[in-house]
């Protein structure tokens, strides 16, 4: 076969490894979805968790839930309730990055590999193989957690949940041309006007618009 390649003028594949971890999500990125869970400390110092998913494709966010004990029931159930929130786009989904967390159960697994969406589990201490969603929890720290004291879970859900609002519909992103992931159900049509200022979460974040 190599004779044959030679003489044909085909040189040798530079590789015969599969894909990089890298060329892999690029590749892949329209059927995966991904999930962390991260913690943040209220003022009366109590841990609460928060579990989100985001797609990669588009970096739509998630809020799966808030919680002070994260059981591998209630985790699994945080995976029922996103397959029903994503309705239809689940059969468009492949894969879901996540990490070897005992909270994990098989009945977390079992929720998605009945709609045909197989499971893939990052090495063991490897975050950057989960980078995209550990990214979106840098980004929830930086320009929301750390600014801003939590008083109790559900003003922390409050919060979170206006700020995914925020994200999702209006938050530009490089990777998709300097737009929001719902831009096109979010993003009204650019129209002649003065610019207008919308404040979020009391001015912490603040929006832009032309006024029509």
């Amino acid at each position: 076969m190599w004779e044959i390649l030679h003489r044909a003028g085909v040189d040798p594949a530079p590789r015969r490894a599969g894909p990089s971890w890298r060329q892999f999500l690029t590749a892949q990125a329209r059927g995966i979805v991904c999930c962390d869970f991260f913690t943040v400390e209220t003022v009366l110092l109590r841990r609460l968790y928060v579990l989100i998913f985001m797609e990669v494709a588009d970096r739509r966010v998630h809020l799966a839930g808030v919680t002070a004990h994260p059981t591998g029931e209630w985790v699994t159930q945080q995976a029922r309730n996103l397959l029903l929130a994503l309705d239809e786009r689940v059969a468009t989904l492949r894969y879901l990055i996540r990490d070897r967390d005992a909270k994990f159960l098989p009945a977390f697994d079992a929720v998605f590999t009945a709609v045909n969406i197989r499971i893939i589990r990052t090495p063991p201490q490897a975050p950057r193989a989960n980078a995209v969603c550990e990214r979106m929890v840098g980004t929830l720290r930086r320009e929301l957690l750390d600014r801003i004291l939590i008083v109790n879970q559900a003003h922390l859900r409050r919060l979170l949940s206006e700020y995914l609002i925020h994200y999702n519909g209006h938050r530009p992103h490089r990777t998709l041309g300097q737009r929001p992931p719902d831009y096109r159900v979010s993003v009204p049509p650019a129209v002649a006007g003065p610019v207008r200022r919308r404040r979020i979460l009391g001015g912490l974040v603040n929006e832009y618009h032309r006024a029509a």
